[in-house]
């Protein structure tokens, strides 16, 4: 699939440049499709798009935001199957992740939107004291995602932008693109407003750095890594701009005494492997008490092999040969190698399918223990006292996401409450899509879905009145 234009105020515009953004089928290493590799010039014509959009829509009826948003659930939902072909081939997810949770996950934020904007949320207004206090939409907002879920993470930022208000400019991740094209399409057709959303593709070190510094930018919404959301931050605090950004984990699942051991064990190692361990809140570390190790081990083991063949490649070389260096990394530092290890699978002859990984006897102050892999690597970390697990579990520069497992929800609702993570759950609870995902630390800034997710895009103003009477009379402005 080839892309020649860019999606800029709903027209398919040239690039400025004639430059191509290659994508290659992990799987394989054949090419798949490209788009343009754009340059300032092109960037600097959507924001101007929406930036000429942003009044009307921002003034427009909350129920043709939900019409709109609507038909592209609907949309969304009758191209399921060619969202879904496209990301396998793009970055490598096997089909029934790229149908579950690539594509029938953004269709469900969409539709929680397309709900809220038939309630009093997105517009509410609330008396304190002589204060009328109003939620007004923040502008312009550059929406920066990821290549592991380059749908997902695109909704996640342009529906609650979209129904906020606001006009975007989305930049997709250059090994990823082709799906975001044909988001453009569906958006297109659902009739958004010229300007409302507009898309250019390019390097993050070009596009992704003009948007973030533009001063008619007036928010950036980042997904990333942490390494580069520190640098989207630098250029956004140039001109003030709110920044929010999503970055990496290193997150921990801890298992208490008298937890069911092959319940924790197993869903820990599958959570791990979400995406090949392509996953930001992916729990990486397995926190147990020194005791049961031999059993949590076996499991383990067990449950690794067993779900290998399950999985895709990863992205690309590059990510392939960062997960090998960490491997490697690992057997240095002397953590023990339960299974897995360097190399490709070996029922595969070519493509990035890394070995699924667990090592054991790891120790806190190993690098496999403190840096982000992003890839089918867990570090199994023993403990003593419920104590020490928590400075374990605390003892990361991020802070994302956390597991606990416990014999009755009480104890472990008491160990989540001393996670310095943004998320926690308890006894394999099922993910809320709808609750604020974010970080602590070095994980980031802000949240993503739900109504706190749709509050990032608002700003907040206080009309002050000559007095309460005048005030409070309940009304709308």
């Amino acid at each position: 699939m080839r892309y020649d234009r860019l999606y800029i105020d709903g027209r398919w515009e040239e690039p400025d440049t004639q430059d191509r953004l290659i994508v290659i089928n992990p799987a394989t290493g054949d090419e798949v499709g490209s788009a343009p590799d754009a340059g300032e010039v092109s960037t600097n014509q959507a924001v101007a798009a929406a930036r000429r959009a942003f009044r009307s829509w921002s003034e427009s009826e909350l129920e043709t935001r939900a019409e709109v948003l609507e038909r592209f659930a609907d949309l969304m939902e009758q191209q399921r199957e060619e969202l879904a072909g496209l990301i396998e081939a793009e970055m490598g997810a096997p089909a029934p992740q790229s149908i579950g949770e690539q594509v029938d996950g953004p269709i469900e934020v969409i539709r929680y939107y397309v709900g809220l904007l038939g309630g009093s949320e997105v517009a509410r207004q609330e008396w304190l004291d002589n204060s009328l206090i109003v939620r007004e939409p923040i502008g312009v907002v550059g929406a920066i995602t990821p290549w592991n879920y380059p749908v997902h993470q695109l909704v996640a930022k342009i529906v609650p932008a979209i129904t906020a208000g606001c006009t975007v400019v989305a930049k997709p991740a250059e090994l990823t693109p082709l799906s975001s094209f044909r988001v453009a399409e569906l958006l297109d057709k659902a009739g958004l407003p010229a300007g409302v959303f507009n898309l250019v593709s390019g390097q993050g070190s070009v596009v992704g750095e003009a948007l973030a510094a533009h001063p008619d930018v007036d928010m950036v919404s980042f997904t990333g890594s942490t390494q580069a959301g520190k640098r989207v931050m630098a250029l956004g605090a140039e001109t003030v701009k709110r920044v929010v950004v999503e970055l990496g984990g290193k997150s921990a699942s801890i298992v208490l005494k008298g937890a069911d051991i092959h319940t924790a064990v197993e869903a820990t190692v599958d959570y791990c492997m979400t995406n090949v361990g392509q996953c930001c809140n992916a729990w990486t570390r397995l926190i147990v008490p020194q005791e049961v190790l031999p059993e949590v081990e076996r499991v383990a083991v067990g449950r690794a092999e067993e779900i290998e063949q399950e999985h895709g490649p990863l992205v690309s070389q590059d990510q392939f040969d960062r997960v090998q260096n960490y491997i490697k990394i690992g057997l240095e530092e002397g953590a023990r190698l339960l299974t897995g290890g360097v190399g490709r699978r070996a029922d595969k002859a070519r493509g990035h399918f890394a070995r699924v990984t667990v090592f054991s006897d790891v120790t806190p102050e190993m690098r496999i223990a403190q840096e982000e892999i992003f890839g089918p690597v867990l570090a199994i970390l023993p403990y003593r006292t419920v104590d020490e697990a928590v400075q374990i579990a605390n003892d990361s520069p991020y802070g994302l996401h956390g597991g606990v497992w416990a014999s009755t929800t009480a104890e472990a609702a008491s160990i989540a409450a001393r996670l310095q993570a943004g998320q926690v759950d308890i006894n394999g609870a099922d993910f809320n899509i709808n609750a604020p995902f974010g970080g602590y630390k070095q994980s980031g800034n802000g949240r993503e879905f739900g109504i706190s997710g749709l509050r990032e895009f608002q700003e907040i103003k206080a009309i002050q009145f000559p007095s309460k009477e005048l005030g409070n009379t309940g009304e709308e402005i």
